[in-house]
Parts: structure tokens; C-alpha cells; sequence
């Protein structure tokens, strides 16, 4: 993708890592992307000066570009308003409605669980990686790290363009932020939306899968009925039971596949 963006919006090249790290004032939380880059262009002298630093210290070689926007010269930040604009148009606007649908969808969702099942199970179906210890949050992540609740709250925040592991941080005003791959990520969401809004959520395959596995069912029969390889029906289960929507036994070569009260849940509510 770096080699593909328009000219004016490649400043942004020096500021995120390849790995996908960036400074934290340019990715505010926002209701729309022009709220999030009036955000952006008010951030903080002493907050932009701290993040350039600490990716400058990271993997981000300090520039003449990034030392003029540590010094909030106006021009440089012109360029910075530019560049995020057609990063967006270049990246995102034709997908920006199928972003919203399946962001609406998502929260939707979850939104039930949290209703239905509670707080514990609706973290815990965020990530296979998130269990609870008593009364502490476990996460797995790439390295050890304690995060202290300050009491101000959670807010969870589903991205349709990251498939990794759950990202945690610290928003503005105290409140825990967890951001957590979304059940359908972004390539899997069809060109025109679907009517049903189960496969919005889930995409139209996976929808089917879990459809199909109110009664149990083989791997070799979820691939039969989906008229899909086996091996791609074993990670549409994959996915699924990892969601917490199924679950998964073998019984000698065979390894069967089922609706959990989650899951049947689900269907219920997109009937």
C-alpha cells in the first residue's frame, strides 16, 4: 500500500511503522473522520511532542519533516491535514459505508451479549487470548505489560482492519481502550451489503456455517453443505468456535461441530 499512495498523502510514511505503530494524537476516537482529523489538528503541543518522541525511539528516524511538526510549524501541519485527507480518499472512501455497516453490526452484537450474558462474557468473546484470573483481565500480548484500571470505565472498540492481537491503551480521560479484531475484518465484507444481518456480521459463508450447525455436524458434512473444500470449513469452525459461537469435539477421525447458547443466541436475535 505505501507504494500505491498518492504523493501528498506519504508524509504519513514517516510516522507509522511498518508494523503498524503510530503516534497516538492520529488516531483520536471519533464518531466520523471529520471529527477524527479536527481531532488530529488540535492535538496537544505537549501530546504531539511526547508521541514523536516515543515512536522517534521506537523504529522512527526523527526527520526535518517530523522536528517541524514537533515544532507545530504551520505549514508542515497544512501538510500533515492534506495528507491524512487523501490517505483517506486514496485507502478508505470507497469503503468507508461497508465500514459503518459492519462497525453499526458489530457493536450491535456485542451490545447483546453484554445484555444477555454480562460484562465477564462479553470481554471474554472479544479474543481466544482474553480469560479471567478472579477479578483480573488476562490478554495475551507479544510482550508483559500491567494496565491499572483507574475506574473511568472501558470502551471497546471493534477494527475492521486488524486481525492481530488485541491493542490496549489509554484514551484521554482515564478510560481503558481495548481494540479488538471484529468478527468479520474488512476483506471478508461483499461489495454489496447483505440483506441479512447475520451475514453483515459474519459474513455470508460463515453465516451459513453457523446456521447449518444447530444440528451437529461433521467437518466433512459443513463442507459438503456449504460446497466448500474441507479444509475451508474447518476455518469457518475455527473462526466461529474461537468467537465462542460453536464448539468442537473429536470422536475418532471425525471432529463434530455445534451451536453453543451464544451462538444460537445470535440467530435468534438476526431471525
Amino acid at each position: 500500500m505505501a507504494r500505491t499512495l498518492p504523493a501528498p498523502a506519504r508524509p504519513l510514511l514517516q510516522l507509522v511503522s511498518p508494523l503498524g505503530a503510530g503516534p497516538e494524537f492520529l488516531d483520536p476516537l471519533s464518531v466520523d473522520i471529520d471529527e477524527g482529523i479536527d481531532q488530529v489538528m488540535s492535538s496537544p503541543r505537549t501530546t504531539v511532542r511526547a508521541e514523536l518522541k516515543r515512536m522517534c525511539a521506537i523504529d522512527r528516524p526523527l526527520t526535518p519533516w517530523i522536528r517541524l511538526l514537533a515544532d507545530h510549524d504551520g505549514d508542515t501541519w497544512k501538510d500533515l491535514h492534506r495528507a491524512l485527507w487523501t490517505a483517506y480518499r486514496a485507502v478508505l472512501a470507497h469503503r468507508w459505508p461497508q465500514l459503518r455497516t459492519a462497525f453499526y453490526v458489530e457493536t450491535a452484537w456485542r451490545a447483546r451479549i453484554l445484555s444477555r450474558h454480562g460484562l465477564q462474557a462479553t470481554l471474554t468473546s472479544l479474543a481466544p487470548s482474553i480469560r479471567w484470573h478472579g477479578l483480573t483481565l488476562e490478554i495475551d500480548f507479544p510482550r508483559d505489560v500491567t494496565i491499572a484500571s483507574t475506574g473511568q470505565g472501558i470502551v471497546l472498540c471493534p477494527s475492521l482492519l486488524w486481525a492481530g492481537h488485541l491493542l490496549a491503551s489509554s484514551c484521554p480521560d482515564g478510560r481503558l481502550l481495548l481494540i479488538y479484531p471484529a468478527v468479520t475484518p474488512l476483506p471478508l465484507i461483499q461489495d454489496t451489503a447483505p440483506s441479512d444481518p447475520l451475514a453483515a456480521l459474519l459474513g455470508t459463508t460463515r453465516a451459513r456455517a453457523l446456521q447449518l450447525a444447530i444440528h451437529q455436524r461433521t467437518t466433512t458434512e459443513l463442507a459438503h453443505d456449504l460446497d466448500v473444500t474441507v479444509a475451508a470449513a474447518s476455518m469457518q469452525a475455527k473462526t466461529l468456535r474461537e468467537a465462542g459461537l460453536i464448539t468442537s469435539h473429536r470422536d475418532g477421525k471425525a471432529v463434530w461441530h455445534q451451536c453453543t447458547p451464544l451462538g444460537l443466541d445470535l440467530l435468534t436475535a438476526s431471525a
